[in-house]
């Protein structure tokens, strides 16, 4: 009788610890009630902390929705939240907003931790031409593919648990769950463009190098240089497009799309309208492939 009496007990033991540990890795990490702040770049970026952190972190956009990272300024209540920011989590691509104030950014928070995401991609040369120091030989574009963002989402979950280590678990689940959803999304774009490879893509701003090199495709851009193409280029790109049987051209809300509209009322094309800075990061790269589809 006491051996079962103390068998009970070792089992009731066991479940409760198991119990305990099943909360434990379910729920967020406690800090005293207190968020962690962090920043980020663009908000493709935001939608990958949150996935990891969830309520967890509470995150600064240094470019907003619509901005455009090459010219953008932050604003001032901007930067005094970076100050208070426990890490930054750059693109880390050549970007030009990063290109510009990074340094400054780091010398009004040093103790910042600054965080790579793209540490581990193989950065492409750049389409557009570069002329000095700000500007990048390497396509700075490396969210728009969804394999990369693989990898920033793991590099993002790295230093996640290098500044909050007591949440190291927590960060690491969700991170995977959101790899797999990355990873699905991946499937049904390489399934959905398999007998498009080689097509040529228009696009107005070389945003979706990765993309394009990722399923096959040739990225085509309106925008020379940074530039509003000249009657001569655009009557090139018209007959090349003609050519090649082009039937998206893909615009950003961040550009003139005047020139794209132009080229499809010649060519009898479609223009599609997809942010590569958008918020809803899936649910934009989605878009671009249900696009070239039609």
């Amino acid at each position: 009788m006491e051996r079962w009496k103390i068998g009970l007990i070792a089992l009731i033991t066991i479940l409760s610890v198991a119990a305990m540990y099943i909360i434990t890795s379910a729920t967020p990490p406690s800090s005293g009630g207190d968020k962690l702040t962090v920043a980020v770049t663009i908000m493709p970026q935001k939608e990958f902390v949150e996935a990891i952190a969830g309520d967890r972190a509470e995150v600064v956009v240094l470019v907003p929705p619509g901005a455009d990272p090459h010219t953008y300024e932050p604003e001032p209540e901007t930067l005094r939240k970076v100050s208070e920011a426990r890490a930054y989590f750059i693109v880390g691509s050549g970007v030009e907003f990063e290109n510009h104030y990074l340094n400054k950014i780091r010398s009004m928070n040093p103790g910042m931790r600054i965080i790579n995401t793209s540490r581990g991609i193989e950065l492409i040369p750049n389409q557009e031409e570069y002329h000095h120091a700000a500007e990048s030989p390497y396509d700075p574009h490396v969210w728009t593919s969804p394999r990369n963002a693989m990898i920033m989402v793991n590099n993002t979950m790295k230093g996640l648990q290098e500044i909050d280590p007591h949440g190291s678990r927590y960060y690491q689940e969700n991170a995977g769950l959101y790899i797999e959803k990355l990873r699905g999304l991946d499937s049904r774009i390489r399934k959905s463009l398999e007998n498009r490879k080689g097509e040529s893509v228009l696009v107005y701003h070389p945003a979706w190098g990765y993309f394009c090199r990722d399923y096959g495709l040739k990225q085509v851009a309106i925008e020379k240089e940074g530039k509003e193409p000249g009657p001569g280029t655009l009557s090139m790109i018209i007959r090349e497009a003609r050519r090649d049987g082009v039937r998206v051209i893909l615009v950003s809300p961040q550009f003139s799309r005047k020139n794209a509209d132009l080229i499809a009322r010649e060519i009898g094309a479609e223009v599609v309208v997809v942010d590569p800075l958008g918020g809803n990061y899936t649910a934009n790269i989605e878009a671009i492939a249900e696009a070239l589809t039609r």
